[in-house]
């Protein structure tokens, strides 16, 4: 099997500083966007691990560990797809726009969606503020910008224009995907 010389699907290449060639700057800040939605939900997991561990959990360590595996486990399949995305995988793409910016964002606006429906005020939201609510509030606005900004840069005319591209040149001789 012949290889190209230039870049590659697989491996460290998908995590390059700089856009492998070819690759528009949206579909470029489209990925950086994805990472830095990933980079808030680890950061968020992180920060409600150590509270649970400062306050004690009622459901027990086991049920802890093994919903922090879960996140861990989902943050690293939807790295592997943001990868993929940025090398114009149509299926990744799909994959973004559905399970993280659909599914994804009414997991992150349903609980303050609920809250402000079920009577409560914004000001309620600053005078029952406690340090959790300080810390995972902006985290989730970056997390939630970051996804909103990101799908928007992935469906612009230039990265249309890139997936419909690289969807296809697979198989043809000197593409990214031919083997």
């Amino acid at each position: 099997m012949a290889k190209n010389s230039g870049s590659t699907d697989t491996g460290a290449a998908a995590f390059e500083p700089g856009p492998p060639q070819g690759v528009p700057k949206e579909v470029q800040a489209s990925f950086l966007l994805w990472l830095t939605a990933v980079a808030a939900g680890v950061l968020e997991t992180i920060i409600r691990v150590i509270e649970s561990l400062s306050v004690g959990s009622s459901s027990g360590g086991e049920a802890d560990v093994t919903g922090v595996a879960i996140r861990m486990i989902v943050y690293i399949v939807v790295v592997y797809i943001i990868a993929q995305m940025r090398f114009g995988k149509r299926w990744a793409r799909l994959t973004l726009a559905v399970l993280l910016g659909g599914i994804g964002t009414l997991s992150l606006v349903i609980d303050p969606i609920s809250w402000l429906a079920g009577g409560n005020s914004l000001r309620e939201v600053f005078t029952q503020a406690d340090l959790l609510f300080i810390l995972i509030a902006p985290i989730r606005v970056v997390h939630l910008v970051a996804v909103v900004t990101a799908l928007v840069f992935m469906f612009v005319p230039a990265a249309n224009t890139y997936f419909r591209r690289a969807s296809s040149a697979v198989g043809t001789p000197g593409s990214p995907t031919a083997v």
